[in-house]
C-alpha cells in the first residue's frame, strides 16, 4: 500500500506549524511571561491528549515494551518544547518568514544527518549528492528569506 495519501495531511501539519511561533508569540506579549505562556500553549494539547487516552485506552504497552525502551525515547516532547519555546520568545524579533525558514532547514539538516546514520532507530538512508544539494539549496534559501 502507497504513502502517498498520507502526503497531503503532512503538508497541512507543516503548513499549520506555521501559525504556531505567531501564535505563540501573541500568546507571550498578553501573559507577559514566557513561561506562563509556554504553560498555557502546552495545555490544551494535554488535554487533548488525555481525551483521546481515555476515549481509545488500547493498545497499552507491554512490560517488555517498556523495560526495553531506549532511555531517550520519551524525551521528544521535550526536545520539541525547545523549538515551541524558541518560536515563543524570538518570532516576534526576526519575523515569521525566517524563523519558519530557520526552523525548517535546521530540521531537514539535521534529518538528513539521523538518516544517513540511521539514528534513534531509524531505518538508514546514505547522504549522496542529490540530499547534498537538496540541503544546500534550502540553506541558500533561508539565506535570501532572512536576507530580504
Amino acid at each position: 500500500m502507497s504513502a502517498a495519501w498520507l502526503y497531503p495531511i503532512i503538508l497541512i501539519a507543516g503548513a499549520l506549524q506555521a501559525w504556531g511561533p505567531p501564535m505563540n508569540g501573541a500568546l507571550r506579549k498578553s501573559l507577559t511571561n514566557p513561561w506562563l505562556a509556554s504553560t498555557v500553549s502546552f495545555l490544551p494539547i494535554l488535554a487533548l491528549l488525555i481525551v483521546l487516552f481515555l476515549c481509545m485506552p488500547r493498545p497499552l504497552p507491554t512490560v517488555e515494551g517498556v523495560t526495553t525502551m531506549r532511555w531517550w525515547a520519551p524525551l521528544g516532547g521535550l526536545v520539541g518544547s525547545f523549538a515551541v519555546i524558541t518560536g515563543l520568545l524570538f518570532v516576534d524579533k526576526i519575523g515569521a518568514g525566517p524563523f519558519a525558514g530557520l526552523t525548517i532547514t535546521a530540521n531537514i539538516l539535521m534529518s538528513l544527518a539521523v538518516d544517513h546514520f540511521g539514528m534513534f532507530g531509524i531505518q538508514q538512508h546514505s547522504l549522496n549528492m542529490w540530499r547534498v544539494l537538496g540541503g544546500a539549496l534550502m540553506t541558500g534559501g533561508i539565506v535570501l528569506i532572512a536576507m530580504f
